[in-house]
């Protein structure tokens, strides 16, 4: 007996590879934006503990959500700089998670962009792999749909904190930081790609 795989087709193969080659554009403007940042205020952002950085992407997706549902900002900036800041301030969470907060701004903004560089390469990885096996769902949802989702991980993850970092069966605070990082990157991509 044969048995019989699935084989991807040509189309959905080209699509995944579309996904790769705009989820690294889209990184590269938040890259671009978090080096220039460093280079205006230094690694200031080692001061902050990662439940002050869950409340900073909070504060960015709640903006998010407001803008969506009253369609005007008296500020003037849109959503598209906010889902930048949630990756940016999502990899910072990360670099947190990982080296602790400090007292002082006590790191250079090359070893600041190397950790940057490292933790985007491995939520990406992380992207690539769910977007597998999601099967580009995620080009068929609604940016406020993103918007939703990040917010409910960010409930989590406040949830988690609360618990020191203990859960019973749930993925960690850092995986809901990839989380937040890639759906933030897909709005991007959704939100530039007829510009």
């Amino acid at each position: 007996m044969k048995i019989q795989t699935n084989t991807p087709s040509a189309e959905h193969i080209q699509q995944q590879q579309a996904t790769i080659q705009q989820f690294d554009n889209a990184l590269a403007r938040c890259r671009d934006i978090f080096v220039k940042k460093l280079q205006d205020y230094g690694a200031s952002w080692r001061i902050l503990r990662p439940q002050s950085l869950t409340d900073q992407i909070y504060i960015k997706a709640n903006r998010i959500r407001s803008l969506e549902t009253k369609k005007e900002s008296l500020v003037g900036d849109g959503i598209l700089p906010e889902f930048i800041a949630i990756v940016n301030y999502g990899i910072i969470g990360l670099i947190q998670l990982e080296k602790g907060f400090a007292e002082t701004a006590d790191m250079t903004a090359v070893q600041a962009t190397e950790l940057y560089d490292r933790l985007a390469a491995e939520t990406r990885a992380t992207m690539i792999a769910k977007n597998h096996d999601y099967d580009e769902a995620w080009r068929l949802m609604r940016v406020q749909s993103y918007t939703d989702i990040i917010l409910q991980k960010i409930f989590r993850t406040k949830q988690i904190e609360d618990h020191h970092g203990l859960t019973l069966v749930s993925e960690g605070v850092d995986a809901n930081y990839q989380d937040m990082i890639n759906y933030s990157i897909f709005a991007i991509i959704k939100l530039t790609e007829n510009a």
